[in-house]
């Protein structure tokens, strides 16, 4: 399977990071190795002093596709969940700076914890809200009703460079609200206020 992720998909988002609104997504990738389930600990890595959390709705691949048409996008997904795209502000800034890939500030072990899959029949998944709380604190409240790009054009989107096979994850964009983790600290996500991960810094 194949984690793809997309960036800069909540105006506010972008404008907390001082970024240019996009024309089209920009999709990068995060490698298996990046998952953790079952509310599993984050170890702080020692390369970065900047991890960042950025929440996310995630959609499940249910059946191969390529070159998808936005109408019928919806038949390739039964599931949804919730995730952390953990983001090494520092290394990604650096990079950013020399024009470079993200891949280390984005991919490395540990970067993308997710919770369990639901199915999407009971939420309207174009007006879903979602948020996160560290230490018991709200700190990203988002709703799907704010994505620059909805989850079936993403679809469509990335089925033209990428065949999307069944268990692939994708991220959908984080909402405004992203901030750094410390040993210690707690992380709690929900969608419709059902706490669906609760998990530790460690």
């Amino acid at each position: 399977m194949k984690i793809l992720a997309i960036g800069r998909n909540y105006a506010k988002h972008i404008e907390e990071l001082n970024n240019e609104r996009p024309d089209e997504p920009v999709v990068f990738s995060k490698p298996e190795t990046a998952i953790l389930k079952n509310n599993a600990a984050f170890y702080h890595p020692d390369f970065s002093k900047d991890i960042h959390h950025e929440v996310e709705i995630l959609v499940k691949i249910c059946k191969a596709g390529k070159n998808i048409d936005e109408r019928f996008a919806h038949k390739y997904y039964e599931e949804i969940g919730i995730g952390v795209d953990f983001t090494a502000r520092d290394l990604q800034s650096k990079a950013k700076a020399k024009g470079l890939p993200w891949d280390l500030a984005k991919g490395f072990n540990g970067s993308a914890p997710i919770s369990n899959f639901v199915s999407k029949s009971k939420y309207d998944l174009s007006n879903l809200n979602f948020s996160l709380k560290k230490d018991g604190v709200d700190v990203q409240v988002g709703n799907t009703s704010m994505m620059l790009f909805s989850i079936d054009y993403i679809i469509a989107y990335v089925s033209k460079f990428f065949m999307l096979k069944k268990g692939d994850i994708i991220f959908t964009g984080t909402p405004e609200g992203v901030g750094p983790v410390k040993i210690g600290q707690r992380l709690e996500a929900f969608i419709e206020g059902e706490k669906m991960m609760d998990f530790e810094i460690k």
